[in-house]
């Protein structure tokens, strides 16, 4: 497995790699490992956009600046630790990181081309401009309408 993860930093550099490993963990560590592969796969689906930033790291940490928390990913800017506590789920992350990159790279997308998605506990301003695209487990996914 190892090799595996090897494998996939050198597709990416291992700051991007880090980066989209770490939004998994954060938005959908507690999702099924297709919830965790669609959430990398709306960062994909952003750094190929032009109306967002043009690499991993750029997407995620979108919107941050000192003292706001309106990221485009809460966890960064929540004012909490950005460092993974637990070892297996964080582990398990940057399994889902490789996949979803492997995916990306063989032109396989679940979400449809979603680069938007929340949790079913909040109701963002923003999605009803947007097309719905499915829900898995606790997450709905957007597109802009093609």
């Amino acid at each position: 497995m190892q090799e595996f993860l090897m494998a996939m930093m050198l597709v990416t550099s291992p700051v991007e790699f880090e980066c989209l490993s770490k939004n998994i963990y954060f938005e959908s560590r507690n999702q099924s490992h297709l919830g965790q592969i669609a959430v990398a796969q709306v960062v994909l689906n952003r750094v190929d956009d032009m109306r967002y930033p043009d690499s991993i790291c750029k997407v995620v940490t979108q919107g941050y600046e000192p003292g706001r928390r309106d990221c485009q990913f809460s966890w960064f800017c929540d004012g909490l630790s950005d460092d993974p506590k637990n070892e297996e789920l964080w582990f398990q992350s940057q399994i889902r990181a490789a996949e979803a990159l492997q995916m990306y790279d063989n032109g396989l997308d679940i979400t449809d081309g979603s680069t938007h998605y929340h949790s079913t506990k909040v109701s963002p301003r923003w999605a009803p401009t947007l097309y719905k695209v499915m829900r898995i487990d606790d997450h709905i996914f957007y597109r802009w309408d093609q």
